[in-house]
């Protein structure tokens, strides 16, 4: 069955199909509503379960915040990190540091409830936007257009197709197949990802003030080094008292990682269970570890493979893929939706810029989006590669390089890696610019051509007289 999904005439507007609900997906579709560019999500699942524990985003995306709109509403939910603790699995201290860098970069780093955000974002995009339990089986294209095809035999057809769904993208699967048997997909697409750890995240009910007094109006971070295990405990305090863990276990071969990925192809609740039980004893600022899981709703407990790469092919023909499609990056950067709401950014406007809805058109589009975000996508996935190193390194040298950064290293030279690192701040160009913040650098952005004529033309109209 073909379903058209819409009518009418949308004059050289482009027809995006996005295939994914998850953050990526969902700040796209906010973009694009706000640009004038029609779309539709298609989201396999019946309805999303959104899992997962803490985010933390900041003055690298927090800009379109502003110019969206939904800022101060953000700002409600979510509380400022002004620490964080590094101890010893004894709870003895290694380093403390102050992370209340708003001077610097203008905002804070902003902590809250993943599947929270969640929901606040899926507000934001009209239910006809989306169509859930639409689980796309195959992609076809051509000079002309797009086309899905959905495991219930529905069929859907559009100018430009995205991938925004996932690591383990069904967009990008069906584009790269295209692709080998054409004899053009790059060797180190062909390869699969890398995977040196694997988490345990969960988030709290509110808990007890009285057994748990935890600051209401800032967020703490502990992140709890477990000698002698392959286990590293981060923990964040968000609104309502509540408590998010994360629990990495690194992998120290990938023989090793390769055998645990073989045993438990898919997460359960028998595996989480597993990890649970090897865990549950570590100690924490409020208790063990157990007490903290005893307080989580057992759905609100997962238990996922942490992968990490940079795929190589972001486009070809009309199809484009944004987020974990293209970039899978480790959490210890905390760059993973930043990146993917970064790329949706940067999509949107090179949407909005189409010269027309020819193939040339499009294909340049979408290359410039690639150039745009390849460079920047690789320096954020390298800080996490580092940063892995030292919040859950456990070999010796990795000991030795945490204690040396986070002991030893100038103020000063901290300072300027958090200014270079705040210093990339896309902006939706179609949209008035957010003020600068901080007293730091921000590298400069690719302005909008048709935003630029359409304020050039609205400064030309005659202005009415007074009589």
């Amino acid at each position: 069955m073909t379903s058209p999904l819409w009518t009418g005439n949308q004059g050289e507007q482009p027809r995006v199909l996005i295939s994914g609900a998850g953050v990526g997906g969902l700040f796209l579709a906010i973009l694009l509503d706000r640009a004038g560019i029609p779309y539709t999500i298609f989201e396999r699942a019946p309805e999303v379960k959104a899992l997962g524990s803490v985010l933390c985003i900041n003055g690298n995306i927090l800009p379109v915040f502003e110019q969206l709109g939904i800022y101060e509403e953000f700002e409600k939910f979510a509380l400022p990190m002004k620490a964080l603790h590094l101890v010893n699995g004894d709870m003895t201290e290694i380093a403390t540091l102050d992370t209340d860098t708003k001077d610097l970069v203008g905002y804070y780093y902003m902590c809250f409830s993943r599947p929270f955000f969640y929901d606040f974002l899926l507000s934001k995009v009209p239910a006809r936007n989306i169509l859930f339990n639409k689980k796309i089986v195959s992609t076809m294209q051509n000079t002309e257009e797009v086309a899905i095809r959905c495991a219930d035999g529905t069929e859907y057809f559009g100018t430009i197709l995205v991938g925004a769904d996932g690591a383990h993208s069904a967009v990008r699967r069906s584009l790269y197949d295209t692709m080998e048997f054409d004899g053009i997909l790059p060797t180190s697409d062909k390869m699969s990802m890398n995977m040196g750890f694997s988490s345990l995240v969960g988030t709290t009910q509110s808990l007890d003030p009285q057994k748990y007094p935890l600051p209401s109006d800032k967020s703490v971070q502990h992140q709890v080094i477990v000698e002698g295990t392959p286990y590293t405990v981060s923990l964040f305090n968000i609104q309502d008292n509540r408590v998010c863990y994360v629990v990495v276990r690194q992998y120290s071969t990938k023989a090793e990682s390769d055998k645990e990925r073989l045993s438990n192809p898919e997460w359960s609740a028998e595996t989480s269970d597993e990890m649970i039980e090897k865990v549950k004893d570590f100690k924490t600022p409020w208790g063990t570890l157990a007490d903290l899981i005893n307080q989580t709703p057992r759905d609100k407990i997962s238990r996922v493979f942490l992968e990490n790469k940079l795929f190589e092919t972001w486009t070809h023909g009309r199809t484009v893929l944004l987020g974990d499609a293209v970039h899978k990056l480790l959490p210890s950067g905390a760059q993973g939706s930043i990146s993917a709401m970064q790329d949706a950014v940067i999509l949107a406007n090179c949407l909005y810029d189409l010269q027309s809805l020819e193939q040339s058109s499009i294909k340049a589009a979408l290359e410039d989006y690639k150039q745009q975000r390849q460079p920047q996508v690789k320096v954020q996935d390298d800080n996490s590669n580092t940063n892995a190193t030292f919040f859950f390194g456990q070999n010796l040298f990795e000991r030795c390089i945490r204690h040396v950064l986070f002991n030893w290293m100038p103020k000063f030279l901290m300072e300027r890696a958090v200014i270079k690192d705040a210093s990339y701040r896309p902006q939706a160009t179609f949209l008035p610019l957010a003020e600068k913040r901080g007293t730091g650098y921000v590298l400069p952005q690719k302005p909008s051509r048709r935003y630029q004529e359409e304020q050039l033309k609205k400064d030309q109209v005659p202005k009415p007289t007074a009589v």
